[in-house]
């Protein structure tokens, strides 16, 4: 039994004494007992976490700087623990700001910036030192230099987990051979258990970076991954938010926060893609929610018109004969042309009536007046409401209903009109839903006709069609900030009008030529195909998926195929069954592109490396430690779209390539029979033996490569005997010197002379290539730009 529990029948105050426990917490506190959720629940993942944490960073300062980065990472054993070392070339990092960066979780510059970036939270290198703190119980050691300086400044500090501040045991300034940079050295408790973990992330790190050089050394090997291209990532651009993916808390704090009056300049200043023509079109649907529409009706048919007028004459009394007759013509001759008329618009119609008569009369057609004429005209056309309803669920329902159903579902929703508390005919369009509902329903019970959800929405559709917008100033941005209501009907407002999906300037994507460049850097593999997609949005925020495939080569042909997942550029190492990209891979039919998939889903089997890629303002990941990709419908879409658009090009391959091994194996039989053939023929007839070269090429449809040399003219014959045309590199290799050969270049090497042509040659056409060389030159030929199995060499 706990203290508490037994002051619970003593008397004692339990509040009190439960009130003097409770205290505020810091977050590096909270991560301190916590840490498995920033990725270091063990010393073999927390070493591969560091180490991509403070590489993550380097990447996004060098970048930031416009520099190419230049990363050296190595990791060492220091007795009972590991030593861990990260430099790179960044523009460096002030004095001010060094203990703030390394030693104060949330503390960063990139969180509440809408663009893309590796880093967001200002957690990763801050949670490293932390964690090397706690194991090890020595300060994190940093050297930076900034662009300009001669010295760099050295701190070693810790972090209090307390107050969540840096705390400095030293402080100076230092000599470094680097111009510029940042490097980092922390002991940790760690093992080297996840090697294959840490190579994979350095080099799929280098795959996403094709730009970034990276020196990876570790105690039993020094990796080096060379840069592709000097081609930075595109610059990005800071975006403001989007009206499609703000949730109802932030609306309140932004409404709160914005210096603009009207809601219509907070959408302008606040949000991207809000123009002046949008922010009108979401004042108008949220003014419809705040306010509601007007029902406008159908003026009296003709023969009630008299109805109309003799009401608005009596609500005119005193104002003489003509002066009445004359405005009551100016209303009739508007309420003629009108199809419909709402309440306001009859108002303006009464208002500029009047004013006309007062310019022609001289008579005076106060308020009160103006005010009788509109109530005792609107009277009249109201009356008229029942055939207008029925003509308007006549013309949403199917024929199937029969005139009595119609008129019996049309009576109920004119009853629920004239019982409204609103004398304007003003309703939302949830109210005029109810007002559908309940009338469907009493016709169900009463008449014993139903009307299904979809016979109701068209109805509902079918009223609201015809309904008018008031003209009611929408409230302002102090009046909706302070309405919970209010700001949710600006919410909903925003959501449903159709705005431009937000700018992609805020993006980098690394681009399908170099995603194919840096798959190509790293594996030797025979295909390689790229894809990106357009932008999309998700939550307001937009994204870009790429996919890259490469295949064949060197890649084992036994086992899965490798899914490589990366998130703003970087690779996403652990919890791959719970990554969306695992599960669109799998969920995709991989027989149709020629790969094997046991079962017909699933993972399918090499020889084949999978890249994705999803560049976002704000990825979704499944937690902190940012290891996977939640499942988000619209990412998984995207992220489909990008696979199979790669996979076509790698079926196109695997058909081709199919298609030639076939071809060659035809070719390989018939280079079989041929020459058996020509010396059978050659016995019978005692001629000499057939050259079955040419034959060859003619039965296959092939580029035929004949070399003959007479007098030192050598002759290279190349013979089209396809059905398209054949574009040649053809390099024959003379150990004499060739002269100056017609339409060829010479190259001389190591004592051998390289003669090139880059002849096309039409389909059932020739060409001769030509030149000179000595009696005692031998030859080698190459061609490229035809497919072996199309090409018959005999020289």
């Amino acid at each position: 039994m706990t203290s508490y529990q037994s002051e619970l029948g003593g008397g004692g105050n339990v509040a009190e004494e439960l009130a003097k426990g409770q205290r505020a917490i810091s977050i590096a506190e909270f991560f301190e007992k916590n840490k498995h959720m920033l990725g270091f629940d063990s010393g073999a993942r927390g070493l591969v976490t560091a180490v991509k944490e403070a590489v993550d960073n380097a990447l996004d300062a060098t970048e930031e700087a416009g520099i190419l980065p230049d990363i050296y990472v190595e990791i060492a054993e220091a007795g009972d623990y590991y030593r861990l070392v990260i430099e790179d070339n960044g523009p460096g990092i002030t004095k001010e700001q060094i203990p703030k960066v390394f030693g104060k979780l949330l503390y960063g510059s990139r969180f509440h910036a809408r663009e893309q970036s590796r880093g967001q939270q200002g957690i990763g290198i801050s949670a490293a030192v932390l964690y090397s703190q706690l194991t090890s119980g020595k300060p994190a050691k940093i050297t930076s230099k900034t662009q300009g300086s001669s010295q760099a400044e050295y701190f070693e500090l810790i972090i209090d987990t307390d107050s969540n501040e840096p705390e400095i045991s030293v402080e100076d300034t230092t000599t470094w051979e680097r111009t510029h940079g940042t490097r980092i050295e922390l002991e940790m408790e760690a093992n080297m258990r996840a090697r294959q973990q840490l190579h994979d992330y350095i080099k799929h790190t280098a795959v996403v970076n094709p730009h970034a050089r990276i020196e990876f050394r570790e105690p039993s090997e020094h990796l080096k991954y060379e840069r592709a291209t000097d081609q930075l990532p595109a610059e990005t651009t800071e975006i403001r938010p989007h009206p499609h993916g703000v949730e109802l808390g932030t609306l309140i704090k932004m409404l709160g926060a914005t210096d603009s009056y009207s809601v219509s300049g907070f959408l302008q200043t606040e949000f991207t893609r809000v123009g002046q023509k949008t922010a009108d079109s979401v004042v108008e649907h949220f003014r419809d929610r705040h306010y509601g529409r007007e029902m406008a009706w159908s003026p009296p048919a003709s023969q009630d018109e008299a109805d109309v007028a003799a009401a608005i004459t009596d609500a005119v009394n005193g104002k003489g004969a003509e002066a009445t007759e004359a405005f009551t013509d100016a209303v009739m001759k508007v309420l003629d042309a009108r199809e419909r008329i709402s309440h306001h618009e009859l108002v303006t119609v009464v208002g500029n009536a009047a004013d006309a008569t007062e310019d022609e009369q001289g008579v005076t057609f106060g308020e009160t007046v103006r005010e009788n004429a509109v109530e005792a005209a609107w009277g009249a056309i109201v009356t008229s409401r029942a055939a207008d309803c029925y003509r308007l669920v006549d013309d949403a329902t199917t024929s199937k209903k029969d005139d009595a159903a119609v008129e019996a579902l049309a009576r109920r929703i004119e009853t629920a009109f004239a019982n409204s508390e609103d004398p304007r005919d003003r309703v939302t369009y949830d109210t005029l839903s109810q007002f559908v509902d309940r009338a469907a329903e009493r016709t169900k019970e009463r008449d014993e006709v139903s009307f299904g959800e979809t016979a109701r929405e068209n109805v509902v559709d079918a009223f609201w069609s015809v309904c008018r917008t008031v003209p009611d100033d929408a409230p302002s941005v102090s009046e909706t900030e302070g309405d919970r209501d209010t700001a949710s009907e600006l919410l909903e407002a925003m959501r449903e009008t159709d705005i431009l999906s937000p700018p992609t300037d805020c993006l980098a994507p690394i681009t399908d030529d170099l995603v194919r460049a840096g798959l190509e850097k790293e594996y030797d593999a025979d295909f390689f195909a790229a894809a990106t997609r357009d932008a999309e949005v998700h939550g307001g925020d937009p994204f870009i998926v790429e996919a890259g495939i490469a295949y064949g080569g060197d890649l084992p042909a036994e086992g899965q195929v490798d899914v490589l997942r990366f998130a703003n550029r970087v690779p996403l190492v652990y919890q791959r069954g719970a990554c969306a990209s695992t599960d669109v891979v799998k969920r995709i039919n991989w027989r149709n592109y020629g790969l094997d998939q046991p079962g017909g889903s699933g993972m399918p089997n090499g020889p084949a490396v999978f890249m994705i890629h999803v560049a976002s303002t704000n990825v979704p990941f499944t937690s902190e430690s940012k290891d996977a990709i939640a499942n988000v419908p619209g990412i998984e879409d995207e992220i489909e779209l990008a696979l199979r658009e790669a996979a076509r090009e790698l079926k196109r391959y695997l058909n081709k390539r199919r298609s030639m091994e076939k071809r060659q194996r035809k070719q390989d039989v018939i280079a079989d029979i041929l020459p058996r053939m020509a010396d059978k023929l050659s016995e019978v007839t005692e001629r000499d033996q057939l050259q079955v070269g040419d034959s060859l090429a003619r039965i296959m449809n092939n580029v035929l490569v004949e070399r003959s040399v007479e007098d030192g003219t050598v002759r290279l014959v190349v013979r089209n005997f396809s059905d398209t045309n054949a574009s040649l590199d053809v390099t024959d290799i003379v150990t004499a010197d060739p002269g100056e050969p017609n339409d060829g270049q010479v190259v001389e090497m190591d004592g051998e002379w390289f003669v090139k042509w880059s002849p096309t040659v039409s389909a059932g056409d020739t060409a001769v290539l030509e030149y000179r060389v000595g009696d005692d030159a031998t030859f080698d030929v190459s061609v490229e730009g035809v497919e072996d199995a199309k090409l018959t060499v005999n020289a």
